[in-house]
């Protein structure tokens, strides 16, 4: 019977295979003797790779691993805690590198603090700025997309992108070791995932489908902030019941002296308070940042309180069309400080600017995005929504391409044409590009599986 596939499984089958005689062993090897998925082998060959306990040889079908030398791992385990997980950091401000060296003392030599809801009751939407007012505005700006457009349409241009960019790095916060190939490839693959990595990266998809349809139509609204807390937590909460509630348990956050409320009505007054707040604030850069850490702050859910807060920060940017935020980039511990200052201080000086840094990585990614596609197809824009009605009516309910066409309106001289555009649309659709048709990773899978019609 074979274990459940970890990093510690992969090292005892590559030891048996070079016992066996081998120099250097392939994926294909390892995959054989340990079964599992490609995808999950491969990420474990990286992370062990990326951690030195194993040495990569070769390229594409020649690349082979290697049990890295004893003192090359052993030296590595000493020195992880040091490891840098992002290339880069902002470079602090004066006032920032004296936030940090408060937070850098001892957890004994830092005041134990709890909730102070002084800091929502006080901010007045539109006259008070978290953000710096000025950075506000030229962030606003620069994000912002070009032209009158409905609400959504910049995040859904770049939806396939952001599935990825955000999915991975909001992940990777919470400590997943997913790498960025293996995320794309378990959404690529529409497969179950097989770990509670996997599903944490494919709640993170699906929430952001779902705020892509929801927030155009809904806004910011509490119903929207439960449902995204319940997408992302969905069989990570070991009850349904919690998805989306707010807590009536105790939290404790680790390495901090900051003890959130623990009192549900405070809880509920205070998240309706919060969203309240920033529906009426008309700076989409500063409405975000204004979610972002006011949500992180109360802790209002059992768990998946950061996350939610990640995501939420995009609803005012769709709203007002601009660039979404992936957090591309951010260091895990740059990350940790920047909660921290809000936690313990009320400083949110550290928070904004790492905000400003990785937003502005954002805005220069997608920019960059939206310029490669081009100008839009006159005639694919005329039928957007015709497509998208029949692939609908052909994935969801079955009925065949020449029944669908007669029935959603196309002009006779214009049939040619649209059918073309169908049928090249149905032969590109997997569960990695679905959302943009409001069909379901699961709908498309099936479909699929049961064979396109030709």
């Amino acid at each position: 019977m074979r274990h459940k596939l970890n990093a510690t499984v992969i090292l005892d089958a590559i030891k048996a295979l070079q016992a066996e005689g081998l120099d250097g062993v392939s994926s294909s090897e390892i995959h054989d003797r340990v079964g599992g998925s490609y995808s999950t082998v491969g990420r474990l060959l990286e992370k062990l790779v990326q951690e030195n306990a194993l040495i990569r040889k070769g390229k594409a079908r020649a690349t082979r691993y290697f049990l890295a030398p004893v003192d090359v791992q052993v030296a590595e385990a000493m020195h992880a805690t040091d490891r840098v997980t992002a290339t880069v950091s902002p470079g602090w401000s004066p006032q920032a590198s004296a936030v940090l060296d408060q937070l850098n003392l001892a957890l004994g030599a830092r005041q134990p603090v709890t909730y102070q809801r002084r800091f929502v009751d006080d901010y007045a939407p539109n006259e008070s700025f978290l953000l710096p007012r000025d950075l506000a505005e030229t962030l606003a700006q620069e994000g912002r997309m070009q032209g009158q457009q409905p609400a959504g349409t910049y995040a859904r241009k770049v939806l396939e992108q952001l599935l990825i960019d955000l999915s991975w790095s909001s992940s990777r916060l919470e400590g997943n070791t997913y790498s960025l190939l293996a995320t794309e490839e378990l959404f690529k693959s529409g497969a179950p995932p097989s770990d509670l990595e996997g599903v944490m990266l494919l709640n993170h998809k699906r929430a952001i489908e779902f705020l892509v349809d929801a927030v155009p139509s809904y806004g910011l609204t509490d119903g929207v902030i439960r449902n995204l807390h319940a997408l992302l937590m969905q069989d990570l909460l070991t009850d349904s019941a919690r998805l989306g509630a707010i807590r009536t348990k105790v939290v404790n956050i680790s390495d901090t002296t900051y003890v959130p409320s623990q009192v549900p009505q405070l809880l509920e007054e205070m998240i309706s308070l919060i969203i309240g707040k920033a529906q009426h604030i008309k700076n989409p850069a500063e409405a975000a940042f204004f979610l972002w850490v006011n949500l992180a702050y109360l802790q209002p859910f059992e768990d998946g309180n950061k996350r939610t807060s990640r995501l939420a920060a995009n609803i005012p940017l769709m709203l007002f069309n601009c660039a979404p935020l992936a957090f591309l980039d951010v260091d895990p511990r740059d990350y940790a400080k920047a909660m921290l200052g809000i936690y313990e201080l009320l400083d949110v000086t550290i928070a904004a600017e790492l905000f400003a840094w990785t937003y502005r990585r954002s805005i220069r990614k997608y920019q960059v995005i939206l310029e490669a596609m081009g100008s839009p197809d006159a005639f694919r824009v005329r039928h957007r929504e015709h497509l998208g009605e029949a692939v609908q009516l052909i994935v969801r309910e079955g009925r065949p391409l020449q029944q669908v066409i007669p029935d959603i309106g196309v002009q006779a001289k214009e049939v040619d044409a649209f059918r073309t555009m169908l049928e090249d649309e149905l032969k590109a659709l997997t569960p990695y590009n679905c959302a943009r048709y409001r069909i379901t990773l699961g709908e498309a899978q099936a479909w699929i599986e049961h064979g396109r019609p030709r």
